[in-house]
């Protein structure tokens, strides 16, 4: 045995025999009575032996004994290091790096699909990787790791230079804070309330609402109350509570934080987030607006379900009614985005339901847009979106401009598109349970897949004859891709809208509902081509009679008066 480590084995002897020693020593004093000590006692003590004294007594030398253990450690320490033989040896490096790697514990991973263990919890033993998947699958974040952190914690500050050398007045107006949540990780909300408090100037902070849109878990009921009446013991009056009786979604949670609110300004959080140094949010979850003008333009549209549409309904309302949204690049959250929301799997039919709410009520002739974007016939979508005579009367109410308005002098990069006619999932009739397929991605070959109505087989042709593949970007920065014919091989290919047509390249399209797709510069065919019977491709080639449907229309496209007269005909 190396004598270093001996010498460290009989300090250690030395150092658990002399403490014994000391305790039984002090336990002697005690049962004498005695009050002497070698270990001076800096607080004033009372010539009176009395059993709270000496127990005081007992629990300063305990102090004084912990500090010099402490004391004797790093000596040993030191020690150790002095006495410990440098060696270039490899094969004494080597065993050094096996010996870390045993006291490393290597753990099977349980779930290695699982989102939660792609960067995280390799150390997990089965049992805690059984239990943080649990968590995950049931909340959608990692609650296993929140539940292990402090809820008052360092963060780093995550500003611009520029923005930590920014200074605030003093004089600001009051602050209102809702947060809001349904069967959130008590933990998050906990981290979330005490950040709030330990990072907002206390004279501005007002209050802390939290609004509960009947949560179901038991912790969010006796556990959370009290703790807020411990956040309240510490800061009077600071926090409420206001628990839905029924579950109203994200919009009206909002709109009742929103009535409980008393300060100058609210802001409007979920409850999943952390706020940093010198905060004020403005990104979606997360909005801060002077509470009266809030409420003269009518805060949130009540008649939205669940979640999605909110924000933006909000947000052109503010602009086209007189307002302004803006954004602070010196605030800084953190918002916690769920890998699922458990609340409900699938919240594309009330996303689509609140979307078309916004269309109708404040877009104008422009509204076509967002049937475009969801891929809804415009006419019998199939979706009831509710009564919005209310909101069209605030609307005029409040004398807001139109969208032609906003799109000129708040979102000019929106490109409107006005020349679409035809919409949706493209079909040739041969096999229709396929459709045109965007392809891999990055690649620029468009193929024939199983029909699925998501964006890549959006398909969108121009009466002036482009044919957009994929989802609608409709923005001027970034550019649709156009199908095109190279004029060579038998393949078509995706190209960016604006280079092909400054390279001039075929991308353009004769097309009628129910007949050939026609290059109009190569006189090919978009058609498809069997490699097997379960195997399809799309290609270009003579045209051989092969037709074509796509699945919405627009402006009475493909009604031909020959078809409208043999419809007048038929009904006679």
């Amino acid at each position: 045995m190396a004598p270093w480590r001996r010498l460290d084995k009989v300090m250690l002897l030395i150092m658990n025999a002399g403490f014994v020693f000391y305790i039984m020593h002090l336990l002697q004093d005690l049962r004498k009575g005695r009050s002497d000590s070698l270990v001076v006692n800096p607080r004033s003590l009372n010539q009176e032996n009395t059993v709270f004294e000496r127990l005081d007594h007992l629990d300063w030398r305990i102090y004084n004994l912990s500090k010099s253990v402490e004391q004797f450690y790093e000596q040993i320490k030191q020690i150790k290091y002095d006495h410990q033989p440098q060696s270039n040896s490899k094969t004494e490096v080597h065993q050094a790096g096996n010996a870390k790697e045993e006291k490393k514990s290597v753990h099977r991973l349980l779930f290695p699909d699982s989102f939660l263990f792609k960067r995280w919890g390799v150390d997990l033993t089965e049992e805690e990787q059984t239990v943080a998947q649990n968590l995950f699958l049931k909340y959608g974040y990692n609650v296993y790791l929140s539940d292990r952190l402090p809820l008052d914690r360092l963060i780093k500050d995550t500003r611009s230079p520029s923005c930590q050398r920014k200074t605030y007045p003093q004089d600001l107006p009051t602050l209102s804070v809702v947060l809001i949540f349904m069967n959130e990780a008590l933990s998050i909300i906990l981290r979330a309330i005490t950040s709030i408090i330990n990072r907002t100037p206390p004279h501005l902070l007002k209050e802390i609402i939290l609004v509960d849109d009947y949560s179901s878990y038991d912790d969010l009921k006796g556990p959370l109350e009290a703790q807020i009446k411990s956040y309240n013991a510490k800061h009077p009056g600071l926090l409420k509570i206001i628990r839905h009786q029924k579950r109203e979604g994200l919009t009206q949670a909002r709109i009742s934080g929103w009535e409980a609110s008393t300060a100058d300004v609210v802001a409007i959080l979920d409850a999943h987030i952390e706020v940093n140094t010198a905060w004020s949010p403005s990104i979606m979850g997360i909005l801060v607006a002077h509470r009266e003008f809030l409420g003269e333009i009518g805060v949130l549209d009540g008649g939205m379900h669940i979640y999605g549409g909110e924000n933006v309904e909000l947000g052109l309302r503010a602009w086209q009614c007189g307002g302004k949204i803006e954004v602070l690049p010196c605030s800084r959250i953190a918002h916690l985005e769920r890998a699922h929301k458990p609340y409900l799997p699938d919240l594309s039919m009330s996303m689509r339901r609140n979307a078309l709410r916004v269309a109708e009520v404040w877009m104008d002739d422009y509204k076509y847009m967002v049937y475009l974007a969801w891929n809804l016939p415009v006419e019998n979508p199939g979706i009831d979106f509710g009564d919005v005579s209310s909101r069209k009367e605030l609307r005029k109410k409040l004398n807001c401009k139109g969208f032609d308005w906003y799109i000129k002098n708040v979102y000019p990069n929106l490109a409107v598109l006005p020349n679409i006619v035809a919409y949706g999932t493209m079909r040739n009739t041969l096999k229709e349970d396929i459709c045109i397929d965007q392809g891999p991605v990055p690649g620029n070959t468009p193929i024939m897949y199983v029909c699925h109505a998501y964006s890549p087989q959006h398909i969108f042709y121009h009466s002036t004859g482009e044919i957009y593949v994929g989802g609608l970007r409709a923005q001027l920065n970034r550019v649709d891709r156009c199908l095109t014919d190279p004029g060579s091989g038998d393949l078509p290919v995706l190209e960016q809208c604006d280079t092909a047509v400054n390279r001039g390249l075929n991308l353009y399209w004769d097309f009628k509902q129910g007949s050939a797709v026609i290059n109009r510069n190569t006189r090919r065919c978009l058609e498809i081509t069997g490699d097997s019977q379960s195997s399809y491709r799309l290609v270009m080639q003579t045209c051989s009679g092969q037709r074509w449907n796509i699945q919405h229309t627009l402006k009475a496209w493909g009604k031909t008066k020959d078809l409208e007269q043999k419809t007048q005909h038929s009904k006679h």
